[in-house]
């Protein structure tokens, strides 16, 4: 039995610790942490999932960025312990925070990740969204919350202000 909640300030270093395990020691290179760099996450979209006995098991953030004036969601990291992978952890994140930013009047929600994985829950390829290199244009996704609210939306990713 899995308990999901809202990240709050003291579960942080928590949290790091579970980006450290699941990714590569060298995750913060990645072009899309210079987009998280000094700019705080969409607290309410920022969720955590975690065991009977209280251990966190899987965690997902969601940071603003912009695309030619256009406000986005950028989701990510999303993460999964490795004893609980396959337990459909991350899937579970994924809607519960996407059905949050719905509610809360979000639009659209931007990711680099793998395709086949990402396309279940609705998210489809993004042309003319450039993210900071080095990032596999294959790999860029959107989803639209909204009708349409990708139409248009074309450009580099930066960070919000």
């Amino acid at each position: 039995m899995y308990t999901t909640a809202v990240e709050r300030p003291e579960d942080l270093d928590e949290v790091e610790e579970l980006y450290d395990m699941a990714f590569a020691p060298g995750r913060t290179a990645l072009s899309s942490y210079r987009l998280r760099d000094g700019v705080p996450p969409v607290a309410p979209l920022c969720r955590l999932a975690r065991d009977e006995a209280g251990t966190l098991v899987a965690a997902i953030r969601y940071w603003p960025v912009k695309i030619d004036g256009f406000d986005v969601l950028l989701l990510g990291p999303v993460a999964v312990h490795p004893v609980t992978q396959g337990a459909g952890l991350g899937g579970r994140l994924i809607r519960e925070s996407l059905a949050t930013a719905a509610e809360l009047g979000f639009e659209r929600v931007l990711l680099v990740g793998d395709p086949p994985y990402y396309m279940r829950f609705g998210f489809f390829h993004l042309d003319g969204v450039i993210m900071p290199p080095p990032t596999n244009p294959a790999r860029v996704q959107g989803l639209e919350l909204k009708p349409g609210s990708w139409d248009g939306v074309r450009g580099e990713v930066v960070r919000a202000a």
